[in-house]
């Protein structure tokens, strides 16, 4: 285990966005982990997982310890069910297509992804219909502070939407190692009907899809609306989409009956955060080399060499341009890391 100096963060995280960390160490194990976690020498520690869902505005000042964990362990199993242990630093994408690949479904709907396993419950990452806690049963972070292992359930991971208690009360306490997922073996439950799903498969020709078919329509759809962060650097979806109160709701759709939204709750409606910043003129725009992608208003990049306080700069643009057609705040669902 070496602790190296002024290390680029380019290739370590998807925007492409060329920070630095003045310190830098991997971990392939837990007693790595525990060993980084008690360097006193290092008072400034920044834990950096597969770097998708980040954008870095400054160099780092810290100790960057990048978790690379690797393995999957079946724990238990029955004619129908798997238990399926993963640890953090598998690649989530890769890790969907070896579970389809042993005919596990559950997680179909999410290939494509961006980013690692260990990441994937701090945001409770979602789509087309299925959210991670779907088929969440626990996962292990080691504290930061006591180097101890702790197993949270599902209830303790308090999820909401692209939300959890590592995100709000556990933020910057724990490190997840570790996350166990509950997989059919048989009687697959498929979610085609959100998102243009069906229509895909139509046009596939697969009337009685697999888990593996839903999955290869999932990536196609996604191919062909977002950008591969190793061609053009970026965070996936940079912002939540907006869940408002029904009196909200009601004021808004009176304007723009012609907005597309999604009833939550009675009281409660989603609105999709890419039609509201279309709508603002935003689509394909260049600003330097930050930039909305062209084919998803959702989606900023970086078209080369755009530093992480441009793209900010322009994030923070959209919202208040979003705020003031609207009246609609919209938030990054991107960590920001200042």
């Amino acid at each position: 285990m070496e602790v190296r100096k002024d290390i680029s963060l380019k290739s370590y995280n998807t925007f492409g966005i060329n920070a630095k960390a003045r310190f830098f160490i991997e971990i392939n194990s837990l007693q790595d982990l525990k060993e980084a976690l008690q360097l006193d020498e290092y008072p400034n520690k920044f834990i950096l997982s597969g770097g998708s869902n980040i954008l870095i505005t400054n160099d780092i000042d810290a100790l960057v310890i990048h978790i690379n964990l690797k393995g999957k362990e079946v724990l238990e199993e029955n004619d129908t069910h798997v238990l399926l242990k993963v640890m953090a630093g598998e690649n989530w994408h890769q890790m969907v297509l070896w579970t389809l690949d042993q005919n596990y479904g559950g997680l179909e709907n999410m290939s494509l992804i961006p980013g690692n396993t260990g990441t994937a419950p701090i945001q409770n990452i979602g789509a087309y219909g299925v959210e991670l806690k779907d088929n969440f049963v626990s996962c292990e972070a080691m504290h930061i502070e006591t180097q101890t292992l702790k197993t949270f359930s599902k209830e303790d991971c308090q999820f909401g939407y692209r939300d959890s208690f590592f995100k709000n009360e556990g933020k910057g306490k724990y490190v997840i190692t570790s996350v166990t997922f509950e997989l059919s073996k048989s009687n697959h439950k498929k979610n085609t009907s959100y998102g243009a799903i069906d229509t895909e498969l139509e046009k596939m020709g697969i009337s009685d899809p697999t888990i593996k078919d839903i999955s290869n329509a999932v990536i196609a759809i996604r191919q062909s609306k977002l950008p591969d962060p190793a061609v053009l650097g970026n965070s996936g979806s940079f912002f939540k989409n907006p869940i408002i109160s029904l009196e909200d709701y009601t004021r808004f759709i009176t304007l723009h009956p012609e907005a597309p939204s999604y009833k939550i709750t009675d009281e409660s409606y989603k609105i999709p955060a890419g039609w509201l910043i279309e709508q603002c003129g935003f689509k394909g725009k260049r600003f330097g080399d930050a930039g909305i992608h062209k084919n998803q208003a959702l989606v900023l990049v970086n078209h080369g060499e755009a530093t992480g306080l441009e793209i900010l700069d322009l994030a923070y643009r959209i919202i208040k341009e979003v705020d003031k057609k609207f009246g609609i705040n919209i938030s990054p669902e991107v960590n920001i890391i200042k």
